[in-house]
């Protein structure tokens, strides 16, 4: 089997170690496996990942234009618009998470352009329940299950560590990348500064951060390898993001005997059970967390039998060999499903972007005016789904036309398309 993945970046991150994990599985299985991006990688990018880096055949679009694929996967919603740069017998999108929700209110914009690639018929394979629940529900894919696995030779409670844990000292970890609103690092790091941990540690993959304000530690862009050594010198992973695909850091954290605070977000229902082996707390409760740190110091029981449900947990967890073989089933499982061709994906990519390019303008002027369009999103709890929301998608004869070749309505498919986002 040919295959090419569509990359939108190989810096590093969990996204794209999913995707290296994936690939180099099929390799070592004899597959013909194509990295496929759009310029050129930087030179020493992939070193973070060493087997990809030695391992994994990188390409951009323009160098496989005469190859021809059986299966092109995209894997970000960026990708999808570039599948029809690809000669394949099958298109597949591996969906990691629903990224229209990457953007922040405002940009209504591009969230409609990402929530659009959800109409292509492409099949699908995911890693989350909740995604699989949210792309059957609202757009009829067909959708494959195939959870992330974890590299047991190298995230486990033995090992080398940066710091040796101390019964008599908490130290926590802060991992994601910054100024991302929707990993919203900066503001846990500030919660965990207000509580009685006695160390903070920060792990990110922001590479112009070597230090941070009242941060201990600070680890940027470090290889895979060395990241279990970070965990295994942590005793909590304090991880309040607001968007999640299955979450893996709190899960790596478990292999590696630790424990985990988080919010209720999209994916941790996977594996994280609350006071059993991590603490879950609602959206923004900050206080709670704050309270939940304090409670490790002040009860160290309750963080040794967090910390041995969670190895219970991680023991029970799939490795790679076991998720990538249930990858590579999906694969060839959405072959014959694929109803997509280069020409009808050439088609909707210029509906969509051509679209998106008229709207840049009235997207800048709604961040222009964000405090006003604040205020009167507060009025109504439906308001993207409304006024605002119809005007940027229906003011133009692209989106007509698409919908007269559909034969739905503009009106119902837009409040189709947002419904509950």
């Amino acid at each position: 089997m040919k295959i090419a993945f569509l990359l939108g970046s190989a810096h590093v991150g969990g996204g794209t170690y999913v995707i290296f994990q994936h690939a180099l599985f099929l390799a070592r299985s004899g597959w013909d496996v194509t990295i496929v991006t759009l310029d050129p990688i930087p030179s020493g990018q992939t070193l973070w990942h060493p087997e990809a880096h030695a391992e994994l055949r990188y390409r951009t679009h323009a160098e496989v234009v005469d190859e021809v694929f059986d299966v092109a996967i995209a894997t970000w919603w960026r990708t999808a618009y570039r599948l029809h740069l690809i000669k394949a017998r099958s298109y597949q999108y591996f969906v990691q998470s629903i990224e229209s929700r990457f953007f922040e209110d405002w940009d209504l914009a591009a969230r409609w352009y990402a929530e659009a690639t959800y109409t292509m018929q492409l099949p699908v394979i995911t890693e989350a329940s909740w995604i699989k629940e949210y792309l059957t529900s609202r757009f009829g894919s067909s959708v494959h299950m195939a959870i992330n696995g974890i590299r047991k030779d190298i995230y486990r409670p033995d090992g080398e560590a940066i710091a040796p844990r101390d019964p008599n000292r908490l130290r926590v970890l802060v991992e994601g990348p910054l100024r991302v609103f929707f990993k919203n690092v900066e503001r846990t790091i500030e919660l965990c500064k207000k509580s009685h941990a006695d160390e903070i540690w920060l792990l990110t993959s922001s590479s112009d951060c070597t230090n941070y304000p009242g941060i201990d530690r600070t680890f940027s862009c470090i290889p895979i390898a060395e990241v279990a050594s970070v965990y295994r010198s942590c005793d909590v992973i304090v991880k309040l993001s607001h968007v999640e695909g299955m979450f893996g850091p709190p899960l790596e954290m478990f292999h590696c005997g630790g424990t985990a605070v988080v919010y209720q977000v999209t994916g941790h229902e996977e594996y994280i059970v609350e006071g059993v082996n991590a603490i879950v707390l609602p959206k923004d409760d900050e206080e709670g967390v704050i309270a939940a740190i304090n409670d490790f110091k002040r009860y160290p029981e309750k963080l040794r039998q967090l910390k041995s449900n969670a190895l219970k947990t991680a023991a029970s967890w799939p490795d790679w060999s076991e998720a990538s073989k249930n990858f590579r089933d999906g694969i060839i499982k959405n072959v014959p499903l694929a109803c997509e061709t280069q020409e009808s994906l050439r088609a909707k990519d210029e509906v969509f972007s051509g679209w998106y390019d008229g709207h840049l303008g009235v997207q800048s002027s709604l961040h222009t005016i964000a405090p006003q369009f604040e205020a009167a999103k507060r009025e109504s709890e439906n308001f993207r789904s409304t006024s605002a929301t119809l005007e940027l998608i229906l003011n133009s004869r692209s989106f007509r036309f698409m919908q007269r070749l559909r034969g739905l309505g503009a009106t119902k498919f837009a409040q189709y398309l947002f419904r509950g986002s």
